[in-house]
């Protein structure tokens, strides 16, 4: 009979994985979300435990946060990160923002990867992690020469949003590729405007779609896994190995920062 998963064995504590929240007005109130796919890679996954952090900013004690966690999960979101936090141009009207989630997330980044607690960080989250280390954001990719267009059709069906869009190229030896087998390329969803403009200094690149946008980054030097990815890889997980591995890569890193914890 196979063994259960270490985090689900008796008298072993699954690993605590923040996913930090985006603020949003649903009706007449504001509320702290996230969605239910990215809470759900985490516990089944990961094997984790999803606590869901409150975007508010500098509210929240971020050193004792992060002392209290196993892991973190940078989400997507379908706001852009503020450009004056990267030094980039006014946004085009209409754009929508989540300041409160800005505030919180940025330091939220940094101090984990002080602290060299596992981070993934997908859409937005890959994002935000090279704003957080000095990089710099297109605001709007399908406008640039030689690009292609990565956004949705926001009329389809959501399995059509979230179908395969392109290929991504695979950095040989990467993180990436060994979670893929070795394979060069893979095909993934791709619903973004932003996209990675300077990469940030202590980034890897771990992926680049056709027109040479960067898909996928690793931390360089980091004690624990550390990566992020344009796409969506939370979407059906199960059915796709790079996600399923990407997941289980993440909750192991995660379990061995919470069994050195509590050692």
């Amino acid at each position: 009979m196979p063994m259960p998963p270490s985090s689900s064995m008796p008298g072993r504590r699954k690993p605590l994985i923040g996913v930090p929240a985006c603020m949003r007005r649903l009706g007449e109130h504001p509320f702290h979300v996230a969605g239910d796919k990215y809470v759900r890679a985490v516990s089944d996954g990961a094997d984790a435990l999803p606590l869901l952090i409150p975007a508010l900013g500098d509210g929240i004690d971020i050193a004792d946060l992060i002392a209290r966690l196993d892991g973190l999960l940078v989400t997507g979101s379908p706001s852009n990160v503020e450009p004056q936090l990267y030094g980039g141009p006014a946004s085009a009207p209409g754009t929508l923002h989540d300041p409160a989630r800005d505030a919180t997330t940025l330091p939220l980044i940094r101090a984990a990867l002080e602290a060299g607690v596992p981070l993934l960080g997908i859409c937005r989250g890959f994002q935000e992690l090279n704003v957080a280390l000095g990089g710099t954001l297109h605001q709007r990719v399908q406008e640039l020469p030689g690009h292609l267009d990565h956004r949705e059709d926001p009329d389809s069906p959501v399995e059509l949003q979230y179908a395969p869009a392109h290929a991504v190229r695979l950095t040989p030896g990467g993180l990436l590729s060994r979670l893929a087998d070795g394979m060069a390329e893979v095909r993934v969803n791709s619903l973004h405007s932003q996209g990675i403009d300077r990469l940030a200094g202590g980034l890897a690149v771990e992926a680049t779609a056709p027109d040479g946008l960067v898909e996928g980054v690793r931390v360089t030097g980091a004690p624990a896994f550390a990566l992020a990815v344009q796409w969506h890889p939370e979407w059906r997980f199960r059915e796709n190995p790079l996600s399923t591995a990407l997941f289980r890569a993440f909750g192991d890193s995660a379990r061995q920062r919470a069994a050195g914890r509590s050692s």
